[in-house]
Order: structure tokens, then sequence, then C-alpha cells
């Protein structure tokens, strides 16, 4: 008995779209790796995480020969001819933007305390005082958080006090006596 077909939409729970994600993922980039074997097949596939993450898979020795050889294919003779000018420029933005990537992530680690080792001293003095600006900035955000929600408990207060001295003189004024309003209270 196989499983039932999935509601092709957008995945609204954070976690559940990122598992998703990396299963699917995987299970796409085992799939090209299986054909590429079984099949003696040129695969290239291309991944961008919604984070900007960058997964590629190619098997042959070259991407960019993949692609060279998808455009000749893929238009006609005319069109096919892109200039090895233009694939050089497309293939540098590609590099610039995996070396990018790259150190985003390194850059991640170091935040997160990870991959210290290779830092020297000047590297570790401007990392430390990053988290310290970052850690400045959380504070005066969440002081200015606190303030704002006292300024509502306040504000609440000032509200109930003044609902509290409505509903004091409305039972003032149906009660006769000053006696009977103290029995009450």
């Amino acid at each position: 008995m196989g499983r039932g077909r999935v509601e092709l939409k957008r995945i609204e729970n954070k976690i559940n779209r990122q598992v998703t994600f990396a299963k699917r993922r995987n299970g796409l980039l085992k799939k090209a790796y299986e054909l590429s074997i079984l099949c003696d097949a040129e695969v290239g596939v291309i991944i961008f995480s919604s984070r900007g993450r960058l997964f590629e898979f190619c098997s042959s020795s070259s991407l960019l020969k993949t692609i060279e050889r998808y455009h000749r294919c893929s238009y006609n003779a005319s069109e096919a001819m892109v200039s090895s000018n233009e694939t050089q420029n497309t293939y540098q933005d590609y590099l610039k933007l995996k070396a990018r990537v790259e150190y985003l992530q390194h850059s991640q680690k170091n935040l997160l305390g990870e991959d210290l080792d290779d830092l020297n001293t000047k590297e570790l003095d401007q990392l430390e005082e990053q988290i310290e600006m970052s850690l400045r900035h959380i504070r005066s955000t969440k002081t200015q958080v606190i303030i704002d929600q006292l300024s509502d408990l306040k504000h609440k207060e000032h509200m109930l006090l003044e609902s509290n001295k409505t509903l004091r003189r409305k039972v003032q004024e149906v009660l006769p006596s000053k006696s009977a309003f103290e029995s009450i209270f």
C-alpha cells in the first residue's frame, strides 16, 4: 500500500518546512547520483535554500562544463554560442557567491563559539567586540521592551483605579447610609 498524494503547497510551519527541505534535497541529490552511475548520464544539480545556502552535485569533473553543454543543447545554434567571456563572468559570479556563503557560514560558526582555533588574537578581539556590540544592542532592545511593558501596566493600573473609583461612587449612591456601605467592605 503506497502513501497518499501530498498536497503541493508551501509548508507554513518553519521547522517542518526545513525538515522537508533537508530530506527532499538529500533524496534529490541521491537520485541524481544514482542516475549518473546506473545510466552513465551527465547530471548537474544546483539548489539554493530559502536562506541562500548552496547545495550542488555534478557527475562530471566540472559543473561549468555541464552548464555549457546545457546551453549548447537547449538553445538554437545562434543563441547557443554564449561567449566564453560571458560564461567566465557567470562562473566568476558563482565562485564569488560560493566564497561569500562559505565566509558567512564560517562567521556564523565563530559567533556561536565554534572553529575558533584558527583565529589569531586580532581576529578574536574583533569577534569579541562584535559580540559585545550585539549584546549591547540586545540589552538596549530588551530594556526598551521592558519600559514599554511597564508603561502599559501603569496605564492599565490607572484605568483600573479610575474604574474602581467610579464603582465606589455608584455603590455609595445606591446604598442609603455610610454604615451600610462600610459593612459590605
